[in-house]
């Protein structure tokens, strides 16, 4: 991966995210899958982070993003979820039938890991040779 380059950084902050439907149901499977990660790019498209790999199971999906030091990764995890909730809702409407009242679609929680080009191993090294 490239470092990416603004005003005044130079970064390469990249990402593992996994996002887990509420109630752990199956849903991806299908066509709901496949809006989702489509949603999902079309959001990248307008937004502040850029997509490597993803990745649907049956509950749960797997990301791995690129992301500036613009803007937390909460914050992009909760456009991320809201954007797609709204959207699979207008689009399957038999979404009420799995979830009752709420409109919801993901969890509460997510799962993120920073990924880099070197491990940390590499780096703990590198900054022991330094001075």
């Amino acid at each position: 991966m490239e470092y990416s380059t603004s005003s005044h950084c130079k970064y390469l902050i990249a990402l593992h995210i996994i996002l887990v439907i509420k109630y752990r149901k199956k849903l991806l499977t299908g066509s709901v899958g496949e809006t989702a990660k489509k949603l999902i790019e079309e959001l990248s498209s307008c937004s502040d982070f850029e997509i490597e790999q993803m990745e649907v199971d049956e509950d749960h999906l797997h990301m791995l993003i690129r992301i500036s030091p613009k803007y937390a990764v909460s914050q992009h995890i909760r456009r991320i979820k809201q954007y797609t909730t709204r959207h699979l809702w207008d689009r399957y409407p038999m979404l009420k039938s799995h979830f009752w009242k709420e409109q919801t679609f993901w969890s509460d929680g997510y799962f993120v890991c920073s990924v880099g080009n070197a491990s940390a191993d590499t780096v703990r090294k590198y900054i022991q040779e330094q001075g």
